[in-house]
């Protein structure tokens, strides 16, 4: 009962209204997509099967990674890896990833692994990269959920991306007199039509990757360096099938999709 309770001020949040949502059909893929992160490897774990999908269906899918991932990790990074030499190898594989995904290009914008921070520089350099490829969609994570269970805090690299690219969304990317000196770089407004959030803990949109999850395991496989000897088999179907149950799905992605621009 608790999920059909009206939030004060915000009508949306009604009984009525998800009812109304848990009724839609999944919605076709856009046009053109932008699909941005932190880290490589990021949206192999997350939104890879949505990107699959739409790429067959015809989509122009471009992937954006903020950094080029030369922090690593402790667990599979050598002790004698130097953060310029992870940054080719992660570019390669991360290069790899989207060929298998059907990605038709890969942008890296080379701003330094586990020191993000959503400056107005990063959103002025996000604003220049959306009014250049002109989507019909944006796809990124949740900057407002910092922990998933007990077990998981959502790297602060996560959340400076996904904050940046909503405020390069809303308002920079539409309006003219923010960084116009994008306007001297001929870049013109553009109004994307709707922001595809993955990560929400209140998603509304799901996504059938029944098709595609093989796809996406066979994609975030390419980060070898990363991956190491682990087989993420078991845990991405897991995710997957949690996040069908809603629509009764045997693989899904989730997300919260916001319409900003039109139906």
């Amino acid at each position: 009962m608790a999920d059909e309770t009206p939030t004060p001020g915000v009508p949306e949040r009604s009984g009525a209204r998800k009812a109304k949502k848990a009724a839609e059909p999944e919605p076709p893929a856009p046009a053109r997509v932008v699909s941005i992160h932190a880290h490589p490897d990021d949206q192999e774990f997350t939104v890879a099967g949505t990107l699959a999908k739409w790429a067959r269906a015809g989509s122009h899918v471009v992937s954006v990674c903020i950094t080029r991932g030369g922090a690593g990790s402790n667990d599979s990074t050598p002790a004698d890896m130097t953060r310029e030499a992870l940054e080719k190898i992660r570019e390669t594989e991360q290069q790899a990833a989207c060929n298998v995904l059907g990605v038709a290009e890969l942008i890296f914008l080379d701003y330094p692994d586990g020191m993000l921070e959503a400056t107005i520089g990063l959103r002025r350099d996000l604003t220049r990269l959306i009014r250049r490829v002109r989507p019909e969609a944006v796809v990124c994570g949740d900057p407002t959920v910092r922990y998933y269970g007990n077990m998981y805090m959502n790297h602060p690299d996560h959340r400076a991306a996904a904050d940046a690219v909503l405020d390069a969304v809303f308002p920079s990317s539409e309006t003219r007199l923010i960084f116009p000196e994008l306007l001297d770089e001929g870049l013109a407004p553009h109004k994307v039509k709707a922001v595809w959030i993955h990560g929400s803990d209140k998603p509304d949109t799901f996504v059938d990757i029944a098709e595609t999850l093989p796809v996406k395991l066979a994609a975030l496989r390419e980060h070898k360096s990363q991956m190491g000897p682990w087989d993420p088999t078991e845990m991405l179907t897991l995710w997957a099938r949690e996040q069908g149950v809603p629509r009764k799905l045997a693989a899904a992605e989730s997300y919260r999709r916001m319409v900003i621009g039109g139906p």
